[in-house]
């Protein structure tokens, strides 16, 4: 189960992975974020439904999911560290079935709060739902410290010279822009593709 390690700030550690089905991955996650210390763990299409809550949970983990309701398949769910105080945002999350999670971390001395958000987005997902998740972005955009991570399902974008072929992939560009947001992932994530984002308002985001 392969991810993306990001530090949101010199205290903070976060890892991002698209799990395309947690199923019987529980224990590997555990050895991970155990072994290198996580404070945030975030993940996509998890395929959770109301038979894993007994085994989603972990010691010393606060949990946020989100689970897909009506189909199977998607999901996000996001674990942080119980040492770290932190609040979930609405967000309008729940508005038009959009598959996200945000979170206020408190900051450390000196430093303002952080928002940190997990989204998935299925390759068909339908215009409306698009919209309902770009009024998420620019609410949580007004954090000058924010950085959302997840599978957004744009294949068709370069972000080499930020040339797109499809409407939508255009709107989330623009949206971007918008948001005074930056892309930080270079290298493909799947097949060739880079469909697993970080999106951040800041340059402090370290990989």
């Amino acid at each position: 189960m392969p991810g993306l390690g990001v530090r949101l700030t010199a205290q903070l550690r976060c890892v991002y992975t698209n799990a395309r089905s947690m199923g019987n991955k529980q224990e590997e996650l555990e050895a991970v974020i155990q072994q290198d210390s996580y404070d945030l763990f975030v993940i996509t299409e998890t395929w959770w439904d109301n038979s894993h809550d007994w085994h989603a949970v972990m010691e010393g983990y606060r949990l946020f999911r989100k689970d897909r309701p009506t189909r199977r398949g998607g999901g996000v769910a996001l674990y942080v560290r119980e040492q770290v105080e932190c609040i979930e945002l609405g967000l309008g999350a729940d508005e038009e079935g959009v598959e996200s999670l945000w979170v206020r971390i408190k900051g450390q001395t000196h430093m303002s709060d952080a928002i940190s958000g997990v989204y998935y987005r299925p390759p068909d997902q339908e215009k409306e739902v698009d919209e309902a998740f770009h009024k998420q972005l620019k609410a949580a955009s007004q954090s000058q410290a924010l950085v959302l991570m997840g599978d957004f399902s744009h294949p068709d974008i370069s972000w080499e010279d930020h040339t797109v072929k499809q409407a939508q992939s255009s709107r989330f560009l623009q949206s971007i822009v918008d948001n005074f947001l930056m892309q930080v992932v270079e290298e493909p994530t799947r097949k060739g593709a880079l469909l697993d984002l970080v999106l951040t308002r800041r340059d402090w985001l370290r990989m």
